[in-house]
């Protein structure tokens, strides 16, 4: 995939990459719904309810992440990087001693900000921003560390909630995560000299002068003409994932077999980004984005038209080949379009856009399957906007042609 030479230059830094997605798991939404049974009996809440506190924490966190994301573009990626991870295990430790409401608000306010957004933003913007010519390609390497904790966790998880209860579980998380700072530093260990001898290039060469600004990027058609393809995946898989329990229970599948099939989301995962990598290398992520939410799409279809215990897996698979496809274009997406001096605040913003999508759909299917609407019909629906949002995709790469 990589030439050896660019291996033993950029090892570690891939290495951080990976890392720093691997820990973005501990925010991400299947993380947290695992433990959805026991924190709706603990706070005595609704799959509504649960669904309306879970969104107004990560709508906050989106907001917070715009101002927050930024910074990696102004201060040395260790110092980012360890107050990021440092936060995101802060946010373990008040999840397992959360007592109210509002306790369980904060905490998952700083899972979403510091886990799936901040961890996940560090890794993602250090590979856009030290690869070019293997730009897509380091992307697909670092975020195979969330599939790698898709394919473990939910098993690990299963099996300490049989021995363990959710509060003892999430205070060993929060000591994990903070383990892993120590290992964070040793994969930057080298970086100085890196970032260094990168923006020295770029001024010499003139790049920097070709780069947009946020507010430059902001105020052109073809950005929001893909913006409701790109928040797509994040709407809709955080919605049917934070609701896989309910999905298990309508279509009759045992929990056992919803954890396993995990496994099949983390194989599909893998297998679309070391795909989708040399793809965005050699096409360019703007031109794919026409094509990548047909996995998400089919994954929908299935919850429409099928309930076999076979089909979990299938399920889930689909949804692992739509998060690795999703994740390699949009790590490259905004480097390609807009470059990278302010690549922080750009790849920030769309990162909000789509924490916050992720933060609504929770609370919209809880509400729609309180009030009696059928999944699958929910799921329908989610299918056609993906060919909406495909269309407009395209419209936005033609607004590029012209």
């Amino acid at each position: 995939m990589f030439p050896l030479s660019t291996l033993r230059t950029h090892g570690r830094l891939l290495g951080f990459g990976f890392f720093m997605c691997l820990c973005s798991n501990f925010g991400q939404t299947y993380f947290i719904a695992l433990f959805g049974g026991e924190v709706r009996a603990a706070f005595d809440l609704s799959h509504g309810g649960f669904g309306t506190v879970y969104s107004l924490a990560t709508l906050t966190s989106a907001a917070i992440l715009i101002w927050a994301g930024r910074f990696v573009d102004r201060v040395s990626m260790a110092s980012y990087s360890t107050v990021v991870l440092l936060g995101l295990a802060g946010a373990c430790f008040i999840f397992g001693f959360a007592a109210s409401e509002a306790a369980l608000v904060v905490a998952l306010l700083f899972l979403r900000l510091f886990g799936q957004g901040l961890s996940n933003h560090a890794g993602i913007t250090a590979m856009a921003r030290y690869f070019d010519s293997f730009r897509g390609r380091a992307v697909s390497i670092a975020n195979m560390g969330f599939p790698a904790g898709v394919a473990v966790f939910p098993t690990i998880v299963v099996l300490a909630l049989a021995t363990y209860s959710w509060r003892e579980i999430w205070l060993a998380n929060g000591v994990i995560v903070v383990l892993a700072v120590p290992v964070m530093l040793v994969l930057l260990s080298d970086h100085n000299a890196r970032h260094a001898a990168h923006v020295a290039s770029r001024a010499e060469s003139g790049a920097m002068a070709r780069d947009h600004t946020l507010g430059e990027a902001l105020r052109g058609v073809r950005f929001w003409l893909r913006m409701p393809a790109l928040l797509a995946p994040s709407f809709i898989s955080t919605g049917l994932v934070f609701h896989q329990v309910h999905i298990a229970d309508i279509k009759g599948w045992s929990m056992t077999l919803l954890s396993g099939s995990f496994s099949a989301y983390a194989a599909l995962t893998v297998v679309a980004a070391l795909l989708g990598g040399p793809l965005v290398d050699s096409i360019g992520a703007r031109r794919l984005t026409r094509y990548f939410l047909v996995p998400l799409a089919a994954a929908a279809l299935v919850i429409v038209f099928f309930d076999g215990a076979w089909l979990a897996p299938v399920f889930f698979g689909f949804l692992g080949a739509s998060a690795g496809i999703t994740a390699v274009i949009l790590g490259a997406l905004w480097a390609e379009l807009y470059g990278i001096s302010h690549l922080g605040a750009i790849r920030a913003f769309g990162q909000a856009a789509m924490v916050f999508s992720t933060g609504l759909s929770p609370v919209v299917f809880g509400v729609l399957i309180d009030q009696g609407i059928k999944i699958e019909a929910i799921a329908g629906t989610c299918a056609v906007y993906c060919v909406f949002a495909s269309v407009l995709a395209r419209a936005a790469e033609s607004q590029a042609e012209r």
